[in-house]
């Protein structure tokens, strides 16, 4: 029974129900790294980092950028909230370039006045959007 394998997945982002349903594997970046995770995983919650989500459905997968958050692991269900979810439809490819360049001539710019850490968010933001768009 395919239901077997299976576990309910939820991504929430603060302005809409980004996804909800079934799911095989879910596999995203972490504060530790890229993981994988399958029904039955050890209770935990992790530090979502910018990256590609990849939700592995019976037959197909569906890719979808995520941006910050935290993921809450239980053996029967994954909550993933996320501070942004885009399909990669949603992803002006151009405006995620332009974002890329200013974030770029910031970390280049060596102004004290500039966050560093927020320029770098920037970037990896942009280039998550850049590389889901791709896949358009």
């Amino acid at each position: 029974m395919a239901d077997d394998k299976n576990f309910d997945l939820e991504i929430i982002t603060p302005d809409r129900v980004f996804w909800k349903g079934k799911a095989f594997m879910l596999e995203l970046n972490t504060s530790e790294g890229q993981v994988g995770i399958y029904k039955r995983h050890i209770p935990m919650t992790m530090i979502l980092e910018p990256g590609i989500v990849t939700i592995h459905l019976d037959g197909e997968n569906k890719e979808a950028a995520a941006h910050a958050g935290f993921i809450e692991v239980l053996p029967e269900k994954i909550t993933v909230m996320a501070e942004i979810a885009e399909w990669p439809d949603e992803i002006d490819a151009n405006r995620a370039r332009e974002a890329q360049e200013r974030a770029q001539r910031r970390l280049q710019a060596h102004d004290p006045k500039i966050d560093i850490s927020r320029a770098e968010i920037a970037l990896k933001k942009s280039l998550v959007r850049q590389e889901l768009a791709k896949m358009r």
